[in-house]
């Protein structure tokens, strides 16, 4: 399979022109595949914009490269703002067939550090899905999922024989995802191609430098550093077999290792049921506003559990959260423009210290849950 990986340089907020741009790169190239990076469709720093941006599986964006796709009989990758319903969208990774298909892989880890706000405009996604195509089984990632092993082992384990990551990365991670790449490569024993976006966008500048990698993390191909443009890489997916069996890692997987990892991460980042209540908070608000601080309500000995949930998902560090000592359960969000109180129902936290599996907190509404005043 011959694969394209392209360094566009996406307009930030004009989709026509960078639909204009993904037609021209495809035409300019031929090869089976094509790899735009995260955002490629919007440009990665729209903001508020993203909502009026994003688009549904059948909207005119995708139906506009299943047409580039289909005359030119190849694949497209590429990354947009999906809308899965009023209100709630997803920082996707799209894949076109040839024959109009289309799959869909929604980021799994938002980046909400540093210059990155990605939890106060996107739900993460909670599936792994892989798909096949005629020359091999492909498993997609955005950006920061490559720091996370266990995503990248159970795309490959689920049959991926090539993961695919697109990405806005800028300069200042260049050294970090160089190191990441030939590394998932190796531990999977899996192609990895990696497609960034390049150009300024507000303060932030992306590298570029669009990558592939083979199953035993030999470089194949890398595009250039600050600069627009495409590399091509010949991916011979029969190479799997060989590097498989010389370093058998996918055989040597052990289930029950990740069961303790995943006990031991609920026993060590949650300590008790009342770390759900925190992720359920942190995940509402992080819906609603960009949180500057904020104050936890609880008792001593549940506090630590409520905070870490709130600091998973609104990326707050620890000292811009003060605590209260308190017989209910909540907290107030603050910014510079609002406040939001979420405070935990009475019959919740009732059956809650009667021993219910907090676990069903992930599968009910969030008013049936809290009490949400703004």
């Amino acid at each position: 399979m011959k694969l394209c990986i392209a360094n566009i340089k996406p307009s930030v907020g004009n989709k026509k022109k960078n639909l204009k741009k993904i037609e021209s790169m495809v035409s300019e190239e031929n090869a089976d595949m094509y790899v735009f990076g995260e955002m490629a469709l919007t440009g990665y720093t729209c903001r508020d914009e993203f909502r009026e941006m994003a688009e549904g599986i059948d909207g005119p964006s995708i139906n506009e490269i299943k047409k580039i796709a289909g005359e030119k009989d190849c694949y497209i990758i590429f990354g947009m703002p999906l809308k899965e319903r009023e209100g709630v969208i997803s920082n996707a990774s799209i894949m076109v067939h040839p024959d109009g298909k289309v799959n869909a892989y929604r980021k799994s880890f938002l980046a909400n550090f540093g210059p990155f706000e990605e939890r106060f405009y996107f739900s993460p996604g909670k599936e792994m899905p892989v798909f096949k195509t005629k020359y091999g089984k492909v498993g997609m990632c955005i950006c920061y999922d490559l720091f996370f092993p266990e995503l990248v082992k159970g795309l490959v384990l689920k049959g991926a024989d090539m993961i695919v990551c697109i990405s806005a990365s800028p300069t200042t991670t260049r050294e970090f995802f160089e190191k990441v790449l030939p590394s998932r490569a190796i531990e999977n024993t899996a192609f990895i191609a990696y497609s960034n976006i390049v150009g300024t966008q507000e303060n932030i500048v992306f590298w570029g430098g669009g990558q592939v990698y083979g199953p035993k993390g030999n470089l194949i191909a890398r595009g250039k550093y600050l600069k627009e443009g495409v590399v091509t890489a010949e991916v011979d997916f029969r190479d799997l077999e060989e590097a498989r069996a010389s370093r058998p890692t996918l055989r040597d997987t052990r289930a029950e290792v990740f069961s303790e990892i995943s006990r031991g991460f609920v026993e060590e980042r949650t300590h008790s049921g009342y770390a759900m209540v925190g992720l359920k908070m942190g995940e509402y608000i992080s819906s609603k506003m960009k949180v500057e601080k904020a104050v936890v309500y609880s008792d001593k000995e549940n506090a630590e559990s409520v905070i870490s949930g709130i600091m998973f998902h609104t990326g707050l560090a620890k000292d811009r959260i003060k605590f209260e000592e308190s017989n209910t359960v909540g907290a107030l969000f603050s910014s510079s423009k609002r406040k939001i109180s979420i405070f935990l129902k009475e019959d919740v936290k009732n059956a809650i210290e009667m021993g219910m599996n907090t676990s069903i907190l992930s599968y009910l509404d969030d008013e049936k849950i809290f009490t949400i005043e703004e």
